[in-house]
């Protein structure tokens, strides 16, 4: 479930630099963030989730580096 919930808010942050967004199903608690064939996040790596804000700035530095991310964009 969070891992669709992650997706939409990434289709609705980058509805304009987005193409798609996969999920795909697998076992054993694997969670990654690729943009083409980079891996951006992994969840075996940093031992947690991502929060949805580092999410759209990791994604955001990689697809689109000029976007405004708003509220996502500020510290703390």
């Amino acid at each position: 479930m969070r891992a669709a919930w992650m997706a939409q808010e990434l289709l609705v942050t980058f509805v304009e630099d987005v193409g798609e967004v996969a999920l795909k199903p697998s076992t054993g608690g694997i969670f990654q963030i690729r943009v083409n064939d980079n891996i951006l996040f992994d969840r075996k790596e940093v031992g947690a989730f991502p929060e949805i804000k580092q999410l759209k700035q990791l994604v955001r530095d990689n697809i689109a580096p000029d976007k405004s991310l708003g509220h996502s964009d500020t510290k703390g």
